[in-house]
């Protein structure tokens, strides 16, 4: 592997689980649509819910006639109500802060508007050098835009950054990108596989 001079994180799955939160701010909007709700946690719709695009998730389990009003009406909640719900990973803070000592670090999301308040709320967003969620690109993940942008940001190449993320957009995305991809969990492989925060920073910090 070349040597890293950055490092990009997803949010859900990787920073915070969430799906809690996410299934409450969905089912939120389909509640008001009359359309069925997500119950089902491990569910295929649940898994769509926590890692694609809002218009992704709409188009998929509305419908795209549905995905106005219910873009529309999205924009009428505020997800600061859905915020605790979600639960930070444990030793994210140590994590960060000490490769940040090293490294710039970025956020590159499927979410929207909600990731900046999502940082502050958890007291973390000072840990990160931009943000990047799908309002920024043409095409959210798993398409490549959002971490090329990321890169661009942090003024380093896509082949000297690190992406950790949980999911297959997230696998698709550093691929496409042709940035190096580390698992976060067990759900997927990459180039290496860790288990938690402080399991990523050692093997970052001690190749």
């Amino acid at each position: 592997m070349k040597p890293l001079e950055a490092i990009i994180f997803d949010c859900d799955g990787v920073l915070f689980r969430s799906h809690r939160a996410n299934l409450a701010y969905y089912n939120c909007i389909f509640a008001h649509l009359n359309q069925p709700l997500v119950t089902d946690p491990l569910s295929d719709d649940a898994r769509i819910c926590h890692t694609a695009s809002s218009p992704v998730v709409f188009e998929r389990l509305l419908g795209r006639e549905q995905v106005d009003a219910a873009l529309n009406f999205a924009e009428t909640l505020d997800y600061r109500e859905f915020i605790p719900l979600m639960i930070e990973e444990q030793g994210l803070k140590e994590a960060l802060t000490r490769l940040g000592q090293n490294y710039p670090l970025a956020v590159a999301t499927n979410r929207g508007s909600s990731m900046p308040e999502v940082l502050k709320h958890f007291s973390l967003d000072h840990h990160f050098s931009t943000i990047v969620t799908s309002r920024d690109v043409a095409h959210p993940k798993p398409a490549p835009d959002m971490l090329h942008l990321a890169a661009k940001r942090l003024g380093v190449t896509a082949e000297r950054c690190l992406f950790v993320g949980d999911s297959e957009l997230d696998v698709q995305a550093a691929v496409a990108a042709r940035m190096h991809f580390v698992a976060f969990g067990n759900r997927f492989e990459g180039e290496r596989t860790v288990c938690s925060h402080t399991e990523l920073a050692e093997w970052v910090m001690c190749p």
